[in-house]
């Protein structure tokens, strides 16, 4: 990616935004979706008559689900091609839905849910693959930007769109508005998303996708519970087998051929260095959005309303910098708007450390800087891996890059619930948000990693 000022990008055919935002409609739906059946649980509880944590798995078992696709992604995407693989994810998550809005109890309900996340594995980091292979490495930016820029207004309108529907209809509507997007997605996909290459001799490594399928849901799922409930046996026991099935995958993978994901990629500089920084900044958001509703309610002590609008303020700020920095990383390049990123992120997290609880009039202000800081922190990272990646890679990298931000949100929120958990009061709220400022600290300087790597292949490839 060039970091040439003088060198104007080029301009992006409408063919091609065309193929984006079709393609960017899947995730925008599983992010909407997600959102607003986090904000539901207690209505279709009380709705289906069982228990509150039996019905919770609607969400964890959604995210189990995602993680066990997750890693078959790269190798049905090269089999059967990822524009056929997006279709079908797409298709998977529109019935699936249906079956949400029918579900009669409690356990259909839960098993469609786990239908929706497989289906979600496949679909989201399929369309990347699509848009990657699609458009050239100095037009992902601004294409990555305005497709953030739709999937970031998810998590911000969501509890809006879920409250009007729970107040004026039945939850059911929550999964019944997938539908007609869903298949009015699909139906303008024909003849415009192109449905990629079949590479029909690629063998499935199966030892792979069994300790990679089995290992990310088991350190996520035990992650996610350890948030939720701190520290049990069957929560460490969930993480550590998954971590050690994990590292089974990575050592299976350097003798598999072909292995489930090429992880040669890695040893690309500028590819790792911009996929860590996404597993950075994911850390830094999920660990943030764990820790700030709880600072702002009590130590701040905002009532639950100030605190939805607070938040909403945050997301507002990231959708509304995702298309600058779009424009801005094809323009300078991801590492420049990364450091800008992750400066931001610094500069808004380092007055939490005050002594005293933020006044109100300092807390809108400094969330929409962070939402800024999130949104140029960790677009133009991903951008930059993309860039980094051949045609024919582009579903290894989109699932490379999907795994380490979830991995990464993971280590975030659980780093979180043990510094609050391990210290009284104002104490453990002083540790988190130290533990966020070194994240973003480290986010800096992995951007000026980025930024000498970049100048280096361009310099090398100019006088090659």
């Amino acid at each position: 990616m060039s970091t040439d000022r003088k060198t104007p990008p080029p301009a992006i055919p409408a063919r091609i935004w065309k193929i984006a935002a079709v393609t960017g409609v899947g995730a925008f739906m599983a992010m909407l979706d997600s959102t607003v059946v986090n904000l539901a649980l207690e209505t279709i509880r009380e709705d289906l008559t069982t228990t509150l944590p039996l019905i919770q798995w609607i969400a964890t078992g959604y995210l189990v689900a995602l993680a066990i696709s997750l890693p078959a992604a790269a190798w049905l995407g090269n089999r059967f091609g990822y524009g056929r693989l997006w279709a079908f994810g797409l298709a998977g998550f529109t019935g699936a839905s249906v079956l949400c809005a029918i579900a009669p109890g409690p356990w259909s309900l839960i098993a469609a849910r786990f239908l929706q996340g497989l289906a979600g594995g496949l679909m989201v980091p399929a369309g990347q693959a699509i848009i990657g292979a699609t458009a050239g490495p100095r037009q992902l930016g601004r294409i990555i930007g305005a497709l953030g820029l739709v999937v970031a207004l998810g998590p911000a309108v969501g509890p809006a769109i879920g409250g009007l529907l729970l107040d004026h209809a039945s939850w059911r509507w929550l999964f019944w508005i997938n539908v007609p997007v869903g298949v009015a997605a699909l139906l303008l996909a024909k003849g415009l998303v192109p449905a990629g290459d079949r590479d029909e001799t690629r063998r499935l490594d199966i030892a792979g996708l069994l300790l990679l399928g089995a290992g990310l849901p088991l350190f996520l799922y035990g992650a996610t519970e350890f948030g939720a409930e701190g520290l049990t046996r069957t929560n460490l026991v969930c993480v550590i087998a998954g971590l050690v099935l994990v590292a089974g995958f990575v050592a299976n993978a350097t003798r598999a051929q072909p292995p489930l994901i090429d992880l040669a990629l890695l040893r690309r500089p500028v590819f790792a260095t911009a996929t860590l920084t996404t597993g950075l900044t994911g850390a830094n958001m999920y660990g943030g959005l764990l820790l700030l509703p709880l600072y702002l309610q009590v130590i701040a002590a905002r009532d639950t309303v100030e605190t939805g609008f607070l938040l909403l303020a945050m997301g507002l700020g990231s959708a509304l910098a995702l298309p600058v920095g779009g424009a801005l990383t094809d323009r300078f390049g991801a590492g420049r708007v990364t450091l800008v990123g992750a400066l931001a992120l610094l500069l808004s997290t380092l007055p939490f450390l005050l002594p005293t609880p933020l006044p109100a009039l300092w807390l809108a202000p400094l969330l929409v800087v962070r939402g800024i800081g999130m949104a140029l922190g960790q677009m133009p990272a991903m951008t930059a891996a993309y860039a980094a990646a051949h045609k024919e890679e582009m579903g290894d990298a989109a699932t490379l890059v999907n795994i380490v931000q979830r991995v990464g949100g993971a280590i975030g929120a659980v780093l979180i619930v043990v510094l609050l958990a391990h210290a009284d009061g104002a104490g453990g709220y002083f540790n988190a948000f130290v533990t966020l400022s070194i994240i973003s600290a480290l986010t800096m300087l992995l951007a000026l990693v980025m930024m000498r790597l970049t100048a280096r292949d361009q310099h090398e490839a100019t006088a090659g």
